[in-house]
């Protein structure tokens, strides 16, 4: 049996906790490109002087943007839950008490989500020359 450092955990044996122990990697994988690249051409290819209301609006004329940025959000919220879930499992001891936590998490992350996609798709940017 191998030693473990002390504030060390392994990799999950598998089932659940295997499978969001990888997507907490592959999450923050995908995050990472999708950051660099919304910075890059938000703040790199753009100039800052130049974003405003008719720059994000004329950008949200077609799907691609939208698209983007809505798995920019379902990312971070399904990583920073996972996340959270993982100190529900180091502090809540109780099994009941964990569960109804987890439960309550991620009600309020699927309506984060719900409301994000909502302002994401629902955006109506104004007609052209306005």
């Amino acid at each position: 049996m191998r030693a473990v450092r002390p504030g060390y955990r392994e990799r999950p044996s598998g089932g659940v906790p295997l499978f969001l122990w990888f997507y907490m990697r592959v999450s923050a994988i995908g995050m990472i490109g999708l950051v660099i690249g919304h910075l890059y051409i938000m703040h790199i290819l753009n100039s800052t002087d130049t974003i405003d209301f008719a720059f994000v609006a004329e950008r949200f004329r077609g799907p691609l943007w939208r698209t983007y940025d809505l798995v920019i959000l379902i990312f971070a919220l399904s990583h920073g839950l996972v996340g959270l879930r993982g100190i529900f499992d180091d502090y809540i001891h109780h099994r009941g008490w964990r569960v109804a936590a987890e439960v309550a998490m991620w009600v309020v992350g699927v309506v984060f989500l719900a409301f994000g996609a909502l302002v994401l798709f629902t955006f109506q940017p104004p007609a052209a020359g306005r």
